[in-house]
């Protein structure tokens, strides 16, 4: 290749970068915009009517199948936000893709553990990433209007997410502690950001859609 024309591919593709890397921003900052007024507080909860769920996001279990930090404080504000009366019906929704890494059933039995009704309580089983979550909670169980428990940096993605595709949705922070490993999570969910910020707009069908299990009926109907 020729100096010159080197010179001009190297431009281009310097260029490129430079836009992708605008737009990557550029959507991030659309999507905490968007969505700042709809972060509440737990006190706020009370404000909101006709809440059809409180929806936990799963993000990792252990080996011996016990909750990561980040994930047992989602459960935990999950539960506070159940027994503050904000709905009355818990879906669990997480990653349950093999037989041996069960996210919702763990997040289902602690939540049964401190008292909350076992059909109150719904299994997403097929809840693989923030965006399929949310599909689901509309196209599976009906849920037109949730509550999100996660921690704050993923709240803007998520709550996006369900409202882009047709939910109104509010979320509190599951910030309960410090956790190792938040600048590498912080840096990814920019490009997370961006990411759902074009699904949203193409709106690709979930991994697996499934039958209807409305949110008003029995979440025993969900165990598995």
């Amino acid at each position: 290749m020729k100096k010159k024309a080197f010179i001009k591919l190297l431009v281009a593709i310097i260029v490129l970068g430079v836009i992708a890397g605008i737009g990557v921003i550029a959507a991030g900052v659309h999507v905490k915009s968007a969505t700042k007024d709809f972060i509440i507080s737990e006190s706020e909860l009370q404000s909101l009517d006709d809440v059809d769920c409180i929806l936990v996001l799963g993000c990792g279990v252990r080996d011996d199948g016990t909750p990561t930090d980040m994930l047992a404080d989602r459960i935990r504000v999950g539960i506070r936000a159940y027994e503050t009366g904000a709905s009355d019906r818990l879906l669990m929704s997480g990653d349950h893709g093999l037989k041996d890494y069960d996210e919702v059933n763990t997040m289902k039995a602690i939540a049964v553990d401190s008292g909350v009704p076992a059909d109150n309580v719904f299994c997403d089983h097929a809840g693989f990433s923030t965006y399929e979550s949310m599909y689901r909670a509309i196209d599976i169980f009906g849920a037109d209007k949730i509550v999100i428990a996660t921690q704050s940096y993923h709240l803007p993605r998520a709550i996006y997410d369900a409202q882009k595709l047709g939910i109104e949705a509010y979320g509190i922070s599951a910030d309960e502690r410090t956790y190792m490993g938040q600048t590498y999570r912080d840096a990814r969910e920019i490009l997370a950001r961006a990411k759902d910020f074009v699904w949203c707009i193409i709106k690709p069908e979930p991994t697996f859609r499934g039958e209807k299990i409305p949110i008003t009926s029995s979440g025993s109907l969900t165990d598995g």
